[in-house]
């Protein structure tokens, strides 16, 4: 029985129609305005090839004017499946392209990928790499110490008898590069030559180091010269060890006074606005200075701390933040008479990027009210730190108090949780100006093993919230040489350009004595680190062995990725390590959860999984087998793995010893071969290394030949496994075009190209003059459509791509087609695998006209059957196309084809963008899954500037009354602003700029950001489908079938006719998100192990160094002349001195 037509309220007659006629392609409505020209009209016997076409039988009749019976539109399915096969199996040349393999097996040898011997050797590898790196450091480290031990304090030394090349100095001359090496406009600054060199991305002299001090601290400081003349030795060691290994990169020195020297040197990269590098606060120094923390911060936020003291210490405690690393945990909480915690954090978590943006944005909320509660704030920190039922670092505990004063020492508390052993560590800080007596703080620090500090103004945060780590490198001090271990860092980004890159630590001790006979000296003097460039490992892994889909990767011990192919940050921030979590890199599942446990445990395995993947435009997702290979790099945190597809077990080694045949496989890449057998594009691979890159194919290929008329493929400067893979398949493809392309009439059967890809880095479109409007990149590893099609039977569809906020395609000179690909599998000897992908490009407009007769009634090629009100038979999507619309939808959900001529234009939307009621009944029938994850690695516009009294750096306005109010200038508020207000005076940018932006490239216009993406992929559902979509009283009737061996769905539906059918649309574009909630994350954190040795621990401590600190009453006249004389005493930049300590006298 015929399924009756649908209703919307009353029914409605079916429109009255003539007899089609088949027009002209420029006189279609709505096309002819945008078509500078029209064709002659194609006939139908050209459209429909008898040779391909099957008859066009009628489908079984209908008793009525009828949507499409179920069997009718399987009918039209087969046809629709017969079509496509029967153009790929003549034009996509598959069989072919096997025989010709066959043909020349001769010239090339089968290899096998094994999974266990390539990654032993590839980790043996960067064993080495790191190991002499490793050698590298233990040389500085130890120099560094002698240089030290040697070194005589000077009291009276001055900066003119220090000599060395002030990094930033450059920027503040007129002329920066002087022939000569002289005396710069300052006595103590050397002028330098410089080179380029392409392994530093940067200009630099290998006969000096250089010196880089932090804007905040003072250079002619009796503690900074004294650093500055010892560390000069260090030139030497650092020149000895480029001479050992000519491969070493950046080569640090890191002290804890603040200084940076590194070799080779190279001119500091000037920041836009305010220079905030600190190497105190890198994220290499960090973990090299101390063991992993346990950190709890308490803040005081009773009446009395308003104003400028509450902002002071929101600026203290986010500066705090900064000061730890993801080996670290942390929670912090505000107290008066009740202490809580300032975010939705209820314990310890972990001192990541996400979870410290969270504690930021919470502690701009405290407000100050009621009383101050000492032993409520520390109660509650004790309480955290002893909880064991969480994940933490298990080392160093300590707590950091901020607060404007007070008289409670709380020494019961102190009793109760921490005596006697002092396993915690107390902090205590006293911000802002004020009249408290400061005893009890220092009390409270120096019988907990801390340190008590003071931050009046915001020029002290920053010295005095990272110089706790001091105190916490007295154990490793202490250790010795047990304490000298190399750690291995997070990837982060290189501060002088050179990249992303790890860091080799290694803690510099001071070997002194206090004084003859007495303790050894605990402090740390600083780190020493040596930069590798992330792209040195990857040079060696296996480049093209593995195919397009196979890789290899490596993480660390939080499971942040080391290598990864998907380890591609839009935008870095100098503050911060890039850590990618492996499961943030691929889709995440149980089976790589498995992975990532065991490989942070250090353990070696394999496993076959089935997984999802993403395609690399980030489109699609698939459904694929994988082998996971893996096994520790040993001296390292590192764990190394390999990916491999289970078609990439083997490749294609070419085997070219013929000359002759080299030559003539060669001139096929010749561009005056191109006219008769096609474009050919090669993927810009480093073939040579001679041989210049360009982000243009033709040239590239231009510098190709002209190299290659120069050396031969076997050249010892040439990658000669990559040479001889291009010519061969140069040859191969150009077999293909003599066998299969060149006796074909493309326009026949409407295709614009026929093409065929390599992995030997080979892409021939054919004819040559669709080159003009080939949009896929050169290289097959990076193309979209040739991965997928690696990755699935059948036929891949690919539709131009579009972005709903773009205009519609331009359908004009018949330039926008449709892929169709399919992987070529070849089976020697028993071995699997896909060397090529081949297919066609089809005339989208042609296409369309031909998927209206194949979803038809015809039964005459030439005359299409009416279907009307009055007739007895069912709708087709030719004639009756104002009542049914049909569609083929590919498996990301995207238009490939519609009989609608007004949806042409959009072929390559997302089809919600097109028919949202119709793609939701899709997806609430399983048609579709949903996919949704986050991009972690996204860059965004900056937001626009908004109000900063919240800001970290925002200052404290006070009002009319406040300046007419006697007692408020003699309060401590009034000092304090006074000293912020020279600050802004003279460095306004300092309470505006963005860290990101103040430490950062000065080109960079975008910042990090977390984008949420959303992809659809087929579901279970896998057979015929009839539905209604069900709205009221309005309904649709629609049917869907998979088209068997290809990623098309067909979809025939009523067209909607009430507006009330509308329903929520699904989105499949990018949208920016704050991520996943991290207050849930948090409760069920990923694995995660911190290093294996920790050091907070030492009985032959002192702990008599624990800070001193006073306070006096101002008064109005100290302060009125105080102002006057540091107003005309400022130099032209802020110098404050640095804090140090006696002791730090080396």
């Amino acid at each position: 029985m015929a399924v009756p037509a649908r209703t919307c309220g009353a029914s409605r007659p079916g429109p009255a129609r003539t007899a089609l006629r088949w027009p002209a392609r420029g006189s279609r409505p709505g096309l002819s305005a945008r078509r500078p020209a029209a064709r002659p009209p194609r006939p139908l016997s050209l459209l429909l090839p008898p040779l391909l076409l099957l008859p066009l039988l009628a489908a079984p009749g209908a008793s009525a004017y009828s949507f499409p019976q179920q069997h009718t539109m399987q009918h039209w399915a087969r046809r629709l499946e017969q079509e496509i096969d029967g153009v790929m199996r003549i034009f996509g040349g598959v069989q072919q392209l096997r025989e010709i393999y066959k043909d020349n097996r001769n010239l090339f040898e089968v290899q096998e990928n094994e999974p266990q011997k390539l990654v032993k050797k590839v980790a043996g590898d960067i064993e080495s790499l790191l190991d002499r790196k490793v050698q590298a450091l233990k040389r500085l480290a130890d120099a560094a110490e002698n240089f030290q031990k040697a070194h005589r304090w000077q009291d009276n030394i001055k900066e003119e008898d220090i000599v060395y090349y002030d990094a930033k100095a450059d920027a503040e001359l007129d002329d920066p590069e002087s022939e000569d090496v002289e005396r710069g406009s300052k006595a103590s600054t050397l002028r330098l030559d410089f080179i380029e060199d392409s392994n530093f991305k940067n200009k630099v002299n290998y006969s000096y180091t250089a010196v880089q001090i932090p804007t905040d601290i003072y250079k002619g400081s009796t503690v900074i010269l004294n650093e500055l003349n010892w560390t000069e030795a260090l030139e030497n060691v650092f020149i000895e060890n480029r001479r050992q290994d000519p491969t070493l990169l950046w080569q640090v020195f890191g002290s804890a006074t603040g200084v940076t020297r590194y070799y080779p040197a190279t001119p500091w990269r000037a920041p836009k606005k305010i220079d905030l590098y600190d190497v105190r606060r890198r994220p290499w120094y960090i973990q090299g200075a101390s063991s992993p923390k346990d950190m709890v911060i308490i803040v005081d936020v009773s009446g009395s701390v308003s104003g400028l003291t509450l902002k002071l210490m929101k600026t203290s405690v986010c500066e705090m933040l900064d000061t730890l690393s993801d080996d670290d945990y942390v929670n912090v909480a505000s107290f008066n008479e009740k202490a809580q915690p300032v975010s939705c954090f209820t314990h310890l978590v972990q001192a990541n990027v996400r979870n410290k943006k969270v504690f930021k944005q919470a502690v701009q909320g405290m407000v100050a009210k009621g009383t101050t509660g000492y032993k409520a704030g520390f109660e509650y920190a004790f309480d955290q730190l002893q909880n064991s039922n969480i994940t933490r670092a298990n080392c160093n505990k300590m707590i950091m108090m901020f607060t404007d004063g007070g008289e409670d020492r709380v020494q019961d508390v102190f009793e109760k949780y921490n005596w006697p052993n002092r396993t915690v560590r107390v902090f205590t800080f006293s911000v802002g100006q004020h009249n408290y007596d400061v005893t009890p703080l220092q009390w409270m620090a120096c019988t907990n093993k801390g340190y008590y500090f003071e931050i009046p103004s915001i020029g002290a945060i920053r010295i005095n919230t990272q110089e706790y780590l001091d105190v916490l490198g007295r154990p490793m001090v202490l250790a010795g040489k047990e304490a000298k271990q190399v750690q291995w860092t997070n990837v982060y980004e290189d501060a002088l350009g050179l990249g992303l890159v790890v860091t080799g630590t290694l803690p510099v001790f001071n070997l002194t004595q206090d004084g003859p006979g007495e303790k050894k000296n605990q402090l740390i003097l600083g780190v020493m680190g040596i930069d590798v460039a992330l792209n040195d490992i990857k040079r060696l892994t296996p480049n093209y062995t593995l195919g397009a889909n196979g890789y290899v990767f490596a993480i660390d011990l939080n499971g942040y990725v080391l290598l990864h192919p998907n380890l591609k940050p839009q935008t870095t921030n100098f503050r911060e390590p890039v850590t990618l979590d492996f499961l943030d890199a691929e889709l995440e599942d149980e089976n790589k959860e498995e992975i990532r446990r065991s490989m942070i445990d250090g353990n070696k395995g394999h496993k076959q999984i089935r997984t999802l993947v993403k395609s690399l435009d980030e489109r699609y997702i698939d459904e694929v087998m994988r082998n996971y290979t893996w096994v520790p790099i040993r001296s390292t945190n590192y764990s190394l793995g390999l990916v491999l597809p289970p078609y990439s077990a083997f490749y294609l080694q070419a085997n070219l010893s013929d000359q002759i045949l080299q030559v003539k496989y060669f001139e096929f890449l010749l561009p005056s071969s191109f006219e008769s057998e096609g474009h050919v594009f090669i993927a810009p691979r480093e073939y040579c290394k001679e041989l210049n890159a360009s982000d243009n194919n033709t040239e590239f290929l231009k510098n190709f030949i002209e190299l290659m008329e120069k050396v031969t493929p076997d050249s010892k400067q040439c990658n000669n496994f990559l040479l001889h893979n291009l010519i061969l398949d140069t040859g191969i493809t150009q077999q293909l075009v003599e066998r299969v392309w060149r006796d074909q009439d493309l326009n026949t059967y409407s295709l614009l190209a026929v093409f065929a890809a390599t992995d030997g880095g080979i892409t021939r479109v054919f004819p040559n003059k669709a080159a003009e409007d080939w949009t896929e990149t050169p290289e097959p590893f990076n193309a979209s459509f040739y991965r997928r099609s690696l990755d699935n039977h059948g036929y891949v569809f690919k539709p131009p791509q579009q972005d709903a906020r773009l205009r519609p395609l331009e359908l004009e000179n018949d330039t926008v087609g449709i892929l169709i690909s399919t992987a070529v599998e070849l089976s020697l000897g028993g071995r699997t695998l896909r060397p090529a992908v081949v297919g066609v490009k089809l005339d989208l407009e042609a296409w369309a006209e031909k998927f209206k007769v194949l979803a038809s009634n015809r039964t005459h090629q030439d005359q299409p059957q009416k279907c009307g009100p009055n007739s007895h038979c069912e709708m087709d999507c030719e004639v009756n196309d104002e009542d049914l619309l049909c569609v083929l939808i590919d498996d990301g959900g995207f238009l490939v084809l519609s009989n609608q001529n007004h949806q042409w234009d959009q072929v390559g939307r997302f089809f919600s963008e097109v028919d949202a009621n119709l793609m939701l009944a899709l997806y609430n029938n399983s048609f579709y899954t949903r996919k949704e994850s986050y991009d972690y690695q996204a860059a965004c516009a900056p937001l626009p500037p908004g109000n900063l009294g919240a800001a970290p750096r925002g200052i404290f306005v006070p009002t009319i009354a406040d300046f007419l109010n006697l007692a408020w200038w003699t309060s401590a508020a009034a000092w304090s602003l006074f000293q912020q207000l020279l600050y802004g005076l003279i460095y306004h940018s300092w309470f505006q700029a963005d860290p990101a932006e103040a430490e950062g490239n000065p080109e960079v216009r975008e910042s990090s950001c977390v984008m949420k993406q959303t992809q659809y992929y087929f579901g279970s559902v896998n057979a015929s489908y009839n539905a209604i979509i069900d709205c009221g009283n309005c309904s649709r009737l629609f049917h869907a079938q998979r088209l068997t061996n290809t990623n098309l769905l067909f979809v025939v539906a009523e067209k909607p006719l009430c507006s009330q059918c509308e329903a929520g649309r699904l989105l499949q574009k990018e949208t920016h998100s704050d991520g996943p909630e991290q207050c849930e994350l948090v409760q069920r954190p990923r694995y995660r192990r911190g290093p294996h040795i920790c050091f907070d621990y030492n009985a032959t401590e002192d702990t008599s160094d624990c800070g001193r600190g006073a306070s006096f009453p101002p008064s109005l006249g100290v302060l009125v002349s105080l102002q006057l004389l540091l107003l005309l005493s400022l130099p032209p930049r802020p110098q404050p001195q640095v804090h140090a300590h006696p002791s730090r006298r080396l």
